[in-house]
């Protein structure tokens, strides 16, 4: 055995980021534990974390570039894939127009640092066309976040009196912030969960409501209607700092305890508690969305009105509230500025204008239906980085399909997925342990640097897409000579050097945190919040310019609203704490706890279908069936009626039945909350 070594870093086996102690001997990862001084993760990792030691190190991993040929795929040369991909890639781009390419950031070796190298690339080479696996989990958030505060704020967990989750699960999604809760827990603070499911969260929170599925929206403006009645919201906050608040009040008069009760399923004395925990805990309150409100129809106008509740109760940049926090202010990498491409008509613009307006990138479902019929023009070339939409996007057999006729499909990735599978070119990727990246900490506006631990002689992603951006005469837009000369530019203006940040691995604070911040900025006739009228908007002028609701107006689930001939009704999208979406079914340790796919439901529908946990049902949407495993609940975990898949499984691939036509019309996210099905046992 040779000498061991600890080297500090942060893991990316999900999107939490926390501090981990890595132990490396003899050049290979040995073990992973958590780093204590890490300023969120505090000394703790989940299943995942500790399983980055097994998965980088798999035999299966990818080490070769590989070139699909009639008899398969063979390994090549990096050099010679390179040349073959930029070749090709320039050829798509000469018979059908620049904008003919696309790139596909996923989330499978990270998203940060990536989804700006990614973004760069594409504009330096003369294509609008970004896409990402934010278009089908976070988006929506940012977008109904954004028209309210006009940031992405951030939770003060630690020093809330009252914390309240609607639709995300903490404890599996975001095992950083579970820490900061518990604190806030044993400091006297209260938790809140809202979920149509009862989940971890759920499970040590003070009060649980479980609203039926897509009528979040309603529960909230039930609330609302109740502050304003009770006189419980804060009149100075709202008359200073917010627009819209009369037409809001108006529009909540309808939301009564009866029509709340009778539209969610939550009885009216437990939307009473609910209320009484906002009033008597205002305003150190924070509320947190999550993709349970955003994969509805109605998902960005069902997380605004989440918001509106704390701005009502004045829980806005305060300590124990909702922060509006400071950026570091590195160099952006980026080109919307300098090469803007809207006039190219980025797929899916046209449909979900406030998402590209927004967030500068273009909708994966509306990219499917341009593959396939080529309008509103060919696209014919994709990159993808370490995205796995075969198993993790809706209507996957149309994925497929689209896959199948592009001219050049190329996949970076650090395993072989059902996505890779179709590639013409399947790249190996370096794994977050084989980079160096900047982090950032929002909530308590810390930067930190990861570190290469570890060296397999793989491609990292710039270097990746400088190599292509060369061959493609794009070189200029790449001019730096690796990742880390990168980073520093990256960090030159902030006058903070890597070394310096390096330095503090738990996590450098690079500007204390200040509270009230709107206040300042009045004082100095500036804008409050960055939103067009410089205040809180209930009412937004920005989103009614492109024909929607100016109000988060609520928008009955069609399941509710229309007869149909599906019995059940079908949730996806909730996670497994051993798994993040379609990843680490390779790990023997973490594929032993859930080895595959399951339907959990309700005892009295196991009943009626005549099932007991094992046996197995076929599910049928309006687009097709599969077979699948069932789990029945306990009777309080989920409403009679309704049943759960989590995505991710390859021979019980739950979004080959997820429909796409059911979408938010301002996200473009699809319904994944309530798919009407059928279900049948199988002898």
């Amino acid at each position: 055995m040779g000498e061991r070594k600890i080297e500090k870093t942060y893991c990316r086996m999900c999107g939490t980021i926390c501090g981990i102690d890595v132990h490396v001997e003899d050049g290979k990862v040995v073990e992973i534990e958590g780093m204590e001084e890490h300023v969120a993760s505090r000394g703790r990792t989940c299943i995942k974390g500790s399983s980055g030691a097994t998965w980088i190190n798999l035999p299966q991993r990818l080490k070769k570039p590989l070139k699909k040929t009639e008899n398969g795929f063979v390994e090549i040369e990096l050099e010679q894939a390179m040349d073959e991909i930029a070749e090709r890639m320039q050829a798509i781009q000469e018979q059908y127009g620049k904008r003919a390419i696309g790139v596909w950031k996923g989330e499978g070796i990270g998203f940060c640092q990536q989804e700006e190298l990614y973004r760069r690339f594409i504009h330096a080479i003369g294509s609008p066309n970004y896409f990402s696996n934010d278009t089908q989990c976070y988006a929506g958030r940012y977008i109904g976040f954004n028209l309210v505060y006009g940031t992405w704020p951030a939770a003060d967990y630690d020093n809330s009196k009252l914390i309240v989750n609607w639709g995300t699960n903490a404890p599996v999604a975001h095992s950083d912030w579970t820490q900061q809760m518990n604190k806030a827990r044993a400091n006297g603070g209260k938790f809140v969960t809202i979920d149509t499911k009862y989940n971890e969260s759920a499970r040590i929170s003070d009060l649980y409501l479980q609203p039926k599925p897509g009528t979040d929206g309603a529960l909230a403006w039930g609330v609302i209607r109740e502050l304003i009645v009770r006189d419980a919201v804060n009149h100075d906050f709202i008359n200073k700092y917010t627009v819209g608040y009369e037409d809001l009040k108006a529009y909540a008069q309808s939301f009564t305890p009866e029509f709340v009760e009778a539209e969610t399923g939550i009885k009216q004395e437990q939307l009473f508690a609910l209320v009484e925990l906002f009033i008597s805990q205002a305003p150190h309150i924070t509320s947190w969305v999550g993709t349970g409100l955003e994969h509805q129809e109605n998902g960005v106008n069902n997380t605004r009105v989440a918001t509106y509740i704390d701005a009502l109760m004045g829980a806005i940049d305060i300590k124990g509230g909702m922060l509006c926090t400071e950026g570091f202010g590195p160099s952006h990498l980026e080109l919307n500025d300098e090469i803007p491409l809207k006039h190219l008509e980025p797929i899916g613009a046209d449909k979900h204008p406030v998402i590209y307006d927004m967030r500068g990138e273009c909708d994966t479902l509306t990219l499917m239906d341009a593959i396939l019929t080529e309008e509103p023009y060919p696209m014919k070339g994709l990159i993808l980085s370490a995205a796995n939409p075969v198993l993790t996007n809706a209507r996957a057999d149309k994925v497929i399909d689209a896959f199948k006729q592009l001219d050049l499909l190329v996949v970076k990735d650090i395993m072989m997925t059902e996505t890779a599978e179709l590639a013409d070119y399947v790249l190996p990727a370096a794994s977050y342990l084989e980079r160096e990246e900047l982090h950032y900490q929002s909530a308590f506006q810390c930067v930190t640097l990861s570190k290469k631990v570890v060296d397999f002689g793989l491609q990292n992603e710039y270097d990746f897409l400088k190599g292509l951006a060369e061959r493609l005469g794009a070189g200029k837009y790449f001019p730096w000579a690796d990742e880390h000369a990168l980073n520093e530019w990256l960090v030159e203006p902030t006058g903070v050097s890597l070394e310096t940040i390096r330095q503090y691995p738990g996590g450098y604070n690079y500007k204390p945190i200040t509270y009230k911040k709107y206040e300042v900025k009045a004082q100095k006739g500036e804008k409050s919040f960055n939103t067009p009228s410089g205040k809180i908007e209930f009412t937004s002028e920005y989103v009614a310019s492109f024909g929607y609701d100016a109000l988060a107006v609520y928008k009955r689930p069609r399941y509710l609203a229309e007869d149909n001939a599906f019995k059940y009704l079908l949730m996806t999208g909730a996670r497994k704490h051993m798994y993040f979406h379609g990843r680490y079914r390779d790990i023997p340790q973490i594929n032993k706890a859930c080895p595959e796919a399951e339907i959990e439901m309700h005892p009295v529908d196991a009943q009626a279908l005549g099932v007991v946990t094992g046996d197995r049902v076929r599910v049928t949407s309006r687009i097709g069936s599969l077979e699948i495993k069932v789990l029945v609940l306990h009777e309080k975990e989920i409403h009679p009626g309704s049943v759960q898949i989590t995505h991710g499984w390859k021979n019980a691939n739950v979004n080959l039945i997820m429909p796409d036509d059911r979408r938010d019309p301002i996200s473009g996210f699809p319904a994944l909350k309530s798919v009407e099905v059928n279900i049948e046992k199988i002898s």
